[in-house]
């Protein structure tokens, strides 16, 4: 087991052991035990009571973050001719089709997120071996294969993410950046965490949300407590 640092050590020391703060005070914490030089990301792990094994408790969903996520996201559209005008017009980055399918199969992933339409997802299935992995395949539950590709680019640049449970019954995103306000963090953490709340499966038994910790890139995760997300 490597040492902890200087650092490591005066963020843990911040931290009351088995503590759970409420919503804004966790954000604030975060803030205050980040120390690295770049602007770290804030990411949320929320423990969901729920069985990923079955298929009628799987999560998964999308959720537009009201101060948006603080990255510089890259969206390709894979579009026909007809779209590529308000695809670029929205702010996608690339827009195409048959040039970018090949530059994907002969190695280039370079984005962020994938846009296409219902029409081309033929052409774009071909793609499903590398794109999958990298969880860039379009997918319609994630808004990302559809009729309105303009639409879809503008949400994803405003902020929106999807999201998916893992096998562990956890759910873990990135939902900002720790340049911004504690009111900031605390109402994309809100919003997250509410979106869980209303895709919870009807079959799930017993608590849903069994915790939730906000973490920043290198920093120790601050336990919030659950009944504060809601508080104004």
């Amino acid at each position: 087991m490597s040492k902890l640092t200087k650092n490591q050590k005066l963020a843990i020391a911040k931290i009351e052991a088995g503590k759970s703060y409420p919503l804004l005070e966790a954000a604030e914490k975060v803030k205050e035990v980040t120390f690295t030089k770049f602007d770290a990301s804030l990411d949320i792990d929320v423990r969901l009571g729920v069985d990923p094994r079955k298929a009628n408790q799987m999560v998964r969903g999308v959720v537009t973050l009201p101060h948006g996520t603080g990255k510089v996201v890259r969206v390709l559209v894979l579009c026909t001719p007809d779209a590529e005008a308000a695809a670029k017009a929205a702010g996608a980055d690339y827009v195409g089709l048959d040039e970018y399918i090949q530059k994907i199969k002969d190695g280039w992933t370079d984005v962020d997120v994938i846009i296409t339409q219902p029409s081309v997802m033929g052409k774009v299935g071909q793609l499903g071996r590398i794109l999958g992995p990298r969880g860039l395949m379009p997918n319609p539950k994630s808004g990302t294969v559809t009729q309105d590709v303009a639409k879809a680019v503008e949400e994803v640049k405003k902020g929106k993410i999807d999201f998916k449970v893992d096998k562990n019954g956890i759910v873990h995103s990135s939902i900002g950046k720790v340049s911004f306000t504690p009111e900031q963090m605390r109402d994309n953490a809100r919003e997250f965490v509410n979106t869980l709340i209303k895709l919870k499966p009807a079959t799930a038994k017993g608590t849903y949300i069994k915790s939730i910790y906000l973490s920043s890139t290198m920093s120790p995760g601050v336990k919030v407590d659950v009944k504060s997300v809601d508080a104004v």
